[in-house]
């Protein structure tokens, strides 16, 4: 009962409370709905920054992917000779170049394409070499030059693997005359890494190549142009859908040089492979129509580069063809500096043209046994300025040599050219040497000695001449005395290269213009006179030559020693020089020759300057000149004159 009474009193159970909810339930839709709101504002506002904001910077990228710009190399200028021949030209090749940027796996790339284009051990190491050289971004780096169609095939089959690697076509330096220009003209090669710090990023934009030596590289800016580019789009893949726009490059100058190269092949065929040079002016303009230095090399070799073997052997040539004879050989000049010794004492008024001494064969200085010879040892009596040039005497230009001192020697030398860099636009020649008081002292630390002067006299001792400063000197004389710039470059263009240069020295004046006609005398006389040391030259004669020998010792004789050169080797032989002009009353052409330990300039140089000059003044049908005979007189010649050192 009393339990029935206690639940009986018990309230019942309570309901639901639907407001407390409803509150509750209002609260939590209202967080929801600024939650909501608020990542719904920070959703627009990060769109709002990147549509907006950042709108120029995510397009540029968006562009970078759809868009590129690539570089369009120029055109390299033409290089003609003064009659329009084509030295120089640009031939169609397709080249495989890579960006890095775009490669994901180098290593892989490069293995994938050793094999692919099945490359030897060191054809491989190169093509490494080349894909890591520094390069600017995004820029494509020369693997290889010259695919041929099955190369060019497999890369296409390959394609795909292969991203960031292109075939690309391009003209490509070639000398069509290789091995006769290849020291005038200089070649372009592949661009290095001291270069790419230097070059204009923009002109250079997709360039692969470079003037290194030569008219190639003296003329580099002219003939290189300017590039372009262009803008393609491309798919995910980095293929070329279509192209967009483009900046067209401008090409490069032609250049036309004054080298003619009949007269180029004519010196290098005279050479005969014989270490030595030729180097041919036409004095009124300067204009070099010869510079050939032998032996030569094939230029193409070094466009897209030469591999090491080719390169080592060239180097380890004991003929050393890579160097150029003509601008960078220096040589004691020899009894060719006689002519100018003479113009010398005459403008110092040290000499007259008229005075006579006697050559017993010797010369001695004062309080000195020594006897300093003549190249003929009995002498040649009573001689005066014409015959000494003739004869070429020794003791003559002992005398004189001792009379002027080697400081005024000096002055009227660099009057010349000699002991300067002469060429206007040759790249890379030596200023030889031309010694003085001054530059024993500063060379040497050293007095300089009265026998030191007499050496210079006959063109030996210190004194050094390249054969470009020769065929320079020669021309000056030619010309009465008048500086012309011996210089290679014609027209740039269209537009004439001026004679007249800055720079050019003073002309050479003389109190009497007779005396010029004394020397010239006395020149013309060696190659058509009686006594001439050149004299066998001078046969047929259809115009006036001037000419002088020489003879460049390689090693000092005692002063009672004979010279006999059957009984040395071949290089410690003398070297033969001659310069020559003509015609005498109007020159037209102006040569230095030298070939080293060929023997007297009277016999093998003398014979190869009488072919340049008819070569150039004679009509070549009618002088029938043939370069194997000239050669085969020169020899002959050389063997029946052994002992002239005139």
């Amino acid at each position: 009962m009393r339990n029935q009474r206690r639940s009986a009193v018990q309230p019942p159970h309570t309901l639901k409370n639907t407001r407390h909810e409803a509150h509750i339930f209002r609260v939590r839709s209202l967080l929801a709905v600024v939650v909501v709101i608020l990542l719904t504002g920070l959703l627009m506002g990060r769109l709002f920054y990147l549509q907006v904001v950042q709108h120029d910077v995510f397009i540029t990228r968006s562009e970078k992917n759809r868009v590129r710009v690539e570089p369009l190399t120029p055109n390299r200028g033409l290089i003609y000779d003064r009659n329009g021949e084509l030295l120089a030209e640009n031939r169609p090749t397709y080249n495989l170049t890579l960006v890095r940027e775009r490669v994901d796996d180098l290593d892989e790339t490069l293995s994938l394409l050793v094999d692919i284009l099945d490359l030897s051990e060191e054809e491989a190491d190169a093509f490494r070499e080349r894909a890591r050289r520094p390069q600017r971004p995004y820029q494509p780096a020369l693997l290889m030059s010259g695919l041929d169609d099955e190369e060019i095939a497999e890369l296409a089959i390959n394609r795909h693997r292969l991203p960031g690697v292109e075939v690309e076509g391009q003209l490509q330096r070639h000398y069509p005359d290789a091995r006769i220009m290849s020291h005038a003209l200089g070649f372009v090669g592949r661009i290095n890494k001291q270069e790419l710090e230097t070059l204009d990023s923009n002109d250079y934009a997709g360039t692969h190549f470079i003037g290194k030596t030569g008219v190639e590289r003296f003329y580099e800016d002219e003939l290189h142009g300017k590039a372009g580019v262009r803008q393609v789009e491309t798919n995910a893949s980095g293929r070329v859908l279509r192209e967009l726009g483009r900046t067209d490059p401008e090409p490069g100058l032609d250049l036309t040089l004054t080298l003619d190269k009949d007269m180029q092949a004519l010196a290098y065929d005279l050479l005969d492979g014989r270490r030595g040079a030729i180097v041919a002016i036409e004095p009124d303009t300067g204009g070099i129509l010869a510079m050939a230095s032998a032996p030569g090399f094939d230029s193409n070799l070094f466009v897209t580069g030469i591999d090491q073997k080719a390169y080592q052997e060239l180097q380890e040539d004991i003929d050393l063809p890579l160097f150029n004879r003509a601008i960078r050989g220096t040589y004691p000049p020899g009894s060719t500096v006689k002519p100018f010794l003479a113009m010398a004492g005459l403008a110092s008024g040290e000499i007259t043209p008229d005075k006579t001494i006697n050559d017993p064969g010797y010369f001695q200085l004062p309080n000195d046994s020594r006897r300093y010879r003549n190249w003929l040892r009995w002498g040649h009596g009573k001689v005066d300025m014409k015959r000494a040039i003739t004869v070429s005497n020794n003791t003559y230009f002992y005398n004189l040599a001792n009379e002027m001192g080697i400081d005024t020697i000096s002055d009227y030398m660099h009057r010349f050219g000699f002991g300067e860099r002469v060429g206007l636009d040759i790249q890379g020649g030596s200023s030889g040497i031309m010694p003085s008081r001054e530059w024993k002292r500063e060379r040497f630390g050293d007095a300089w000695y009265p026998g030191e002067t007499l050496s210079v006299g006959i063109g030996q001792g210190y004194w050094q001449v390249t054969p470009l400063q020769l065929a320079t000197a020669t021309a000056v004389l030619a010309n009465h005395g008048e500086w012309v710039r011996p210089r290679l470059a014609q027209k740039i263009g269209d537009e004439t290269v001026e004679v007249e240069q800055p720079g050019t020295k003073d002309d050479l004046v003389l109190e009497n213009e007779d005396w010029w006609e004394t020397v010239y005398t006395g020149m013309e006389q060696v190659v058509s006179g009686s006594e001439g040391t050149a004299r066998r030259i001078g046969k047929d004669l259809e115009y006036r030559l001037a000419g002088k020998s020489g003879t460049s010792q390689v090693f000092s004789l005692g002063q009672d020693e004979k010279y006999e050169a059957d009984e040395l080797e071949e290089r410690l032989r003398d070297h033969a020089l001659f310069i020559a002009f003509a015609p005498v009353e109007d020159p037209e052409i102006a040569v230095a020759v030298i070939v080293e330990n060929a023997g007297g300039g009277s016999t093998h140089a003398a014979h190869l300057a009488r072919a340049m000059t008819d070569a150039w003044l004679l009509d070549p049908e009618e002088s029938g000149l043939d370069p194997e005979e000239v050669l085969d007189e020169a020899d002959s010649d050389e063997d029946a004159m052994p002992d002239t050192q005139g």
